[in-house]
């Protein structure tokens, strides 16, 4: 059974540590990791998390559909920039998923993770087949010496709340409602790879995005205003998630063309965030059609971004 850590365990004080999958790692997230930091602060302990990769319903269900906010290493990321200084990545398999509840307190809370204080809900279960409770979690920390801190149920429904909202959301292809939830641009990671190079030849050079993460939730087809940073430079442009219709295409592709980048991008790994939805994907009646409504997206995303900016 692996676990990765974002630095090695035995660097770290005994840490205050919560539990979960933090997908998307939202506002509702973000309140508990807050008082997790406050905690430790306070006890001159190390702020964690524990989570989990692949999702348990991979492992479990074998679900293949399942869609997730955030790929493991963005969740990673998020986290960190939350101010959680150890982030522990456990492998969910079935040799993790068969371990009693109280081997998984004392042989992975306890001896490895060194845990001063837990932060969980009181929904939280744990154990084979998820047997045990916050009450034996309560005489667990009796037995082994660490303290437990409930989350309200009003706050854990706040983070289930939000999550469903996000994906919906995205699903939609509201991304401002998303990105409300989220409290930042939801964004796709991935790297540029070469495409049918349509864009060029109607003066829209676009950068064709590979996303190799199949669990990643890609919002639903359209056009949207995105920024990412290329070389330190922030840079904005405009994104077509969709099937090229117009040209019949069949497949779907993400093409970025960003504004005032002449650079070959091919290979690079870009962070895409998405500021605005522009509208969606349309078939037009032929690519010079095409190309006179890309002019008019370019405009009104301009106008977006002085907006923004100001």
């Amino acid at each position: 059974m692996s676990t990765q850590k974002s630095r090695n365990t035995k660097e770290f004080l005994r840490s205050v540590i919560t539990i979960g999958t933090f997908d998307g790692v939202h506002i509702g997230h973000q309140k508990i990791l807050k008082r997790v930091i406050e905690l430790a602060k306070k006890e001159h302990k190390t702020p964690a998390v524990l989570t989990l990769f692949p999702h348990p319903r991979m492992v479990l269900r074998k679900d293949d559909d399942i869609k997730l906010l955030n790929t493991i290493n963005e969740r990673i990321a998020i986290l960190k920039s939350n101010g959680i200084e150890n982030v522990i990545v456990k492998e969910f398999n079935m040799e993790f998923a068969n371990l009693s509840a109280e081997e998984y307190i004392k042989n992975v809370l306890v001896d490895e993770l060194k845990t001063h204080q837990i932060v969980i809900g009181y929904d939280h279960h744990f154990g084979k087949d998820r047997s045990a409770n916050i009450d034996d979690l309560k005489k667990f920390a009796e037995k082994y010496h660490f303290k437990v801190e409930e989350i309200s149920a009003q706050d854990i429904e706040d983070v289930t709340v939000s999550s469903t909202k996000i994906r919906n959301a995205l699903y939609d292809g509201d991304v401002a409602t998303a990105n409300r939830y989220l409290g930042y641009y939801y964004f796709l990671t991935g790297t540029v790879n070469k495409g049918k190079g349509l864009g060029r030849t109607i003066n829209f050079p676009t950068a064709n995005i590979l996303v190799e993460e199949t669990y990643k939730l890609i919002p639903h087809n359209g056009v949207y205003v995105v920024k990412s940073r290329i070389d330190d430079k922030i840079v904005y442009g405009m994104m077509n998630i969709g099937t090229n219709p117009t040209v019949n295409g069949k497949n779907q592709s993400i093409e970025v063309h960003f504004f005032d980048v002449s650079e070959n991008l091919y290979g690079k790994s870009l962070k895409i965030e998405f500021l605005q939805r522009l509208r969606d994907e349309q078939k037009f009646k032929d690519v010079e059609a095409l190309k006179n409504q890309l002019v008019k997206d370019k405009t009104h995303s301009l106008r977006i971004i002085k907006e923004l900016n100001e």
